[in-house]
Formats: C-alpha cells, sequence, structure tokens
C-alpha cells in the first residue's frame, strides 16, 4: 500500500485525506497548529454557492463546484442544508440586484409575498431579491470535526504542530495542502484577507444566507445553529492576517442592522481574519511536484471546490502509480 502523506490538515488537505482514502492509499496529515481547521477554513462561510458566486468569478467555479453540496451531504448525512440563497438589496441599491442577476444564473425573480414565505423575518424590508434555491450551506466548523472524525475512523494518522516531514520516514506522494503557507513558494500565489464576525441575535431566524448588495460593501449573512449568525466577508487585497479593522467592522454591522434591525440589539460572540490564496486568475490548481502534488489557491472558494480538487489529485496519483511512476518526498 502506497503511503501518502498531506501537508496541512484545513479544508483542502482533509478532503484530499478523505479522496486518497478512498482509492486505497496509507493515509498521514502533517499540520503546524495545535488541531485541524484552524486557519483561513475556521473563518468561512460555508456557502455551497456555485451560481451566486458566479457573479465575480469564471465559468469554472460553476463547474468545479456544481457537485459539491452532493458530496459533502454524502460524506456527513445532515450537515448540508438545501434551503437555497437569498440575494436582496435596498430600494436604492436595486440597480446592483440587477447587476448581479445579470452576471449569474440558476435563479427565480420573487416578490414581497414569496420573500416573506420564505424568510418571515424579511417580511415588507425587500421589494424584490433573486432565489439561487439549488444552492446550499454547512457548518465548516462542524464540518471540519467531521471529516477529522470520519478519517481518524478510516485509520489517518495526524501529527500536529509539525513542520517537517517526520524524519526518517519515507512517503510514496506528499500532498501539498499548506494554504497560504505555500505563497512564500510560489510566486504566481497572492494573499487575499478576508474578515468576519459571529453575532448572537436571539430574537431572529433565518433559514438560508442572505446576500445584501452595495456598491461599496455587500455583505452576506450565514444562519447556523441557536441564533448565531456568521457575517462576511471582506476581499482585501493583502497578506496581513492581524485583527479585523474598525471599518469592516462598522461596514458589517451596519449592513446587518440594514438588513433587520433587530440586529442592532445582537451580541458579537467572535471576530476573525484569514488569508486565504488565489492565483490571478482567482481558480484553483492541482500542481505537479517534485515530491507529488499541490493542491490550493482557491481563493474564497474553499468549501466549494475542495471536493473537485480532492478527487481530481487522487485520480492524477492513482493514475501515475498505475503507471508504475514512484514519487519520493
Amino acid at each position: 500500500m502506497q503511503r501518502v502523506l498531506i501537508q496541512g490538515a484545513g479544508v483542502a488537505g482533509l478532503t484530499a485525506a478523505l479522496e486518497m482514502r478512498r482509492r486505497g492509499f496509507a493515509v498521514e496529515i502533517i499540520e503546524k497548529g495545535p488541531a485541524a481547521g484552524l486557519g483561513a477554513s475556521h473563518y468561512a462561510g460555508g456557502m455551497l454557492a456555485p451560481y451566486c458566486e458566479r457573479e465575480s468569478a469564471d465559468e469554472a467555479v460553476i463547474k468545479l463546484g456544481r457537485n459539491a453540496a452532493d458530496w459533502w451531504a454524502a460524506e456527513l448525512p445532515g450537515e448540508v442544508h438545501r434551503n437555497g440563497t437569498l440575494v436582496v438589496a435596498q430600494p436604492r441599491d436595486l440597480p446592483e440586484l440587477e447587476r448581479f442577476a445579470a452576471r449569474t444564473r440558476g435563479f427565480r425573480r420573487i416578490e414581497g409575498p414569496e420573500i416573506a414565505a420564505l424568510e418571515p423575518a424579511l417580511a415588507g424590508r425587500f421589494e424584490r431579491a433573486l432565489f439561487f434555491e439549488d444552492e446550499a450551506h454547512l457548518d465548516p466548523r462542524k464540518a471540519l470535526t467531521g471529516l477529522v472524525a470520519k478519517l481518524r475512523a478510516q485509520g489517518v494518522i495526524f501529527h500536529f504542530e509539525a513542520h517537517e516531514v517526520p524524519i526518517g520516514e519515507i512517503y510514496d506522494a506528499v500532498i501539498d495542502c499548506r494554504g497560504p503557507a505555500v505563497i512564500a513558494d510560489l510566486p504566481q500565489l497572492r494573499g487575499v484577507r478576508g474578515e468576519m464576525l459571529y453575532l448572537h441575535c436571539r430574537d431572529l431566524t433565518l433559514s438560508r444566507p442572505v446576500r445584501m448588495l452595495h456598491p461599496r460593501h455587500p455583505i452576506y449573512i450565514v444562519p447556523r445553529e441557536d441564533h448565531r449568525f456568521m457575517v462576511g466577508a471582506t476581499m482585501i487585497e493583502s497578506e496581513d492576517d492581524g485583527p479585523i479593522t474598525a471599518r469592516s467592522m462598522m461596514e458589517f454591522l451596519n449592513a446587518a442592522y440594514a438588513l433587520h434591525p433587530s440586529f442592532g440589539e445582537a451580541r458579537i460572540l467572535e471576530t476573525g481574519t484569514g488569508v486565504r490564496p488565489a492565483f490571478q486568475d482567482n481558480l484553483p490548481r492541482v500542481a505537479k511536484t517534485a515530491a507529488g502534488f499541490f493542491v490550493g489557491g482557491m481563493y474564497r472558494h474553499g468549501f466549494l471546490l475542495a471536493p473537485a480538487l480532492a478527487q481530481e489529485a487522487a485520480d492524477r496519483l492513482t493514475r501515475r502509480f498505475h503507471k508504475s511512476e514512484r514519487l519520493t518526498a
């Protein structure tokens, strides 16, 4: 049985590990942090929304991401919520809704009564909306925890707080899923900073992600359990992973309050930032390396694109071994 080492225990590394195990490889994972999923994956929105993402992404994002919800649902039953995505705009920003519609597909236009039927909390607040009913979402932190448990049950070995390949160990292939840590090694990669916050609003219930458009600072709000809401996210061309800025915090809170006044009484549970690695075209890569493959550059689409990238990496590695081409670390 060939031994595969995966570097990085974020969403890219964990999904790759699962696909490698499915093809019969012995898998180990090294992670510099004390646990899995503490990098950018920890602060993800978890929206499995290929059609909405087409607004600012290449058509390839739809192709790679259209089966993501099925993959996650099969691997983690009960964790995927197939309630679609609702896109709204304030009356003064309705041109933004039309611009969004022109750049996407897979939606239907709805008006006040149907908006209220989908999200009673938003009754009377928006005249028009776009409803992407084939989209889904999940809680990234629960999903990552579920993947770790599943991988452990399948015999995958984790090495935490490990920065290098274990001394004396020999692997048949190394899969590099280190996320932003690879930026220093690959000049084609850049960092894109994302900021977010968690709110607890006991007087509000939403059933699906809601995107509210604005010319300068559009936001999305993703419901979690127990009346918690993830609010995000900025896209700043920077590799700074320091705390959230005052500007971003104010924009998030103002936009959340504009979506529904109940957010004015919400409690701020957490803020966070993450640096997402991206190539110039914002599309991911599975690239050959001397030791195996690099998997990354998923930009803001980690949970959406990770399954397809993991499958591609596992398929390519399987074909190379089938051709008796041994890879050495």
